[in-house]
């Protein structure tokens, strides 16, 4: 087969006000940051799936640009090879058309922020624009400002979830600042909450960040997650582990589950609310809470202090891809973490049938 031709943006132009077709064959999310004036968006797996619906003429001349004018030349020798004869694949691609000044026109109506700051994401093909608009309606309570609430939190601000409910009851103490990274030296004393909503807010002025400076109870907790989509498990007490897991069933809620030791950690999700009797919930992996001298918390045990780093960027992995729908979560699977060994194991969680959260006869 002949090589295909391969031409300059200004050349494209050219060659468009002549009559031949740009096709840009980027992804859906990557045509939200813009294309070239007159171009056709059409993804290159389905303009090589069916070319037709551009032109069933094969002998039409057919101009392809992608962002850089590798997929470009992939996706014309793919239509080379069913018989299309006139094809150019624009050299340098989109950045080449920009770079060079030539017209462009915006590919969605969101604002030039919403574009430069999730384009990385726009890029994935499994988030893309539609996905990032599910994260910007999304509502997610971080319970917990603190070792693992930091971490999950800058994250999930940076990703674009739209609002961010920050429950904690506890100051910042000096001895928070080896591990979390949300508060600061001049924030000591200060409600962790509101340094929460300082540093989020600094990073993203899009996010919502309500600070709800109370303690998670049962008397506080099921107006704090009906009100939310996904709800991350940054707390370091049993106690208000069980009225997490109780409210998420009740609600029908994911929980994101995590918890750190020394130099252990562990990571989950607990969907049972949604799928009750196969996935499991907290209490079918502890039916019962530990005495508490077999349960230290940091305080008392100490942790090195990226652990939580760890373990809450896990979370929030978690949680993007339950509000996006996309990968498997980790329901039904415990993972390991040892930072010394650096080693990641897993141990598949079963639904308990006569667990005393979520089992027939639960109260």
């Amino acid at each position: 087969m002949p090589k295909i031709e391969e031409i300059s943006p200004a050349e494209a132009r050219r060659r468009m006000a002549q009559g031949s077709r740009l096709l840009d064959v980027r992804e859906a999310g990557e045509h939200a940051l813009g294309l070239p004036e007159g171009a056709l968006p059409l993804p290159r797996a389905a303009l090589e799936a069916n070319p037709g619906q551009v032109t069933p003429d094969t002998g039409a001349e057919l101009l392809l640009i992608c962002g850089s004018g590798r997929r470009s030349l992939l996706a014309a020798q793919a239509l080379q090879a069913r018989g299309y004869g006139r094809l150019c694949s624009v050299a340098g691609g989109y950045e080449a058309w920009c770079k060079d000044g030539l017209p462009t026109v915006a590919g969605a109506p969101e604002d030039a922020d919403f574009l430069e700051r999730y384009s990385r994401h726009l890029r994935l093909p499994q988030v893309g624009l539609d996905g990032q608009r599910r994260l910007a309606q999304a509502r997610v309570l971080l319970v917990g400002a603190g070792g693992l609430g930091s971490p999950a939190a800058l994250y999930l601000a940076a990703a674009g979830v739209g609002k961010l409910v920050v429950a904690d009851d506890d100051v910042v103490d000096r001895s928070n600042l080896q591990r979390q990274v949300l508060h600061t030296e001049a924030r000591i004393g200060v409600p962790k909450v509101d340094s929460a909503q300082q540093t989020l807010a600094a990073l993203n002025p899009r996010v919502q960040v309500q600070a709800e400076k109370l303690r998670v109870n049962a008397q506080t907790v099921d107006a704090l997650v009906q009100a939310v989509d996904v709800v991350l498990d940054g707390a370091d007490n049993f106690p208000v582990r069980y009225v997490l897991n109780g409210a998420c069933l009740r609600h029908g809620k994911p929980l994101v589950y995590g918890a750190v030791h020394r130099f252990e950690g562990q990571v989950s999700v607990f969907d049972a609310g949604r799928d009750r009797g196969r996935s499991p919930c907290y209490r079918c992996l502890f039916p019962e809470p530990p005495a508490a001298e077999d349960a230290p918390n940091c305080a008392e045990a100490g942790v090195l202090g990226v652990l939580p780093g760890v373990i809450g960027l896990l979370q929030a992995t978690e949680v993007i891809k339950l509000l996006l729908g996309i990968g498997e979560p980790l329901a039904g699977r415990l993972l390991h973490f040892d930072a010394l060994a650096m080693r990641f194991r897993e141990t598949r969680l079963r639904a308990d049938p006569d667990c005393p959260g979520c089992g027939p006869g639960a109260t």
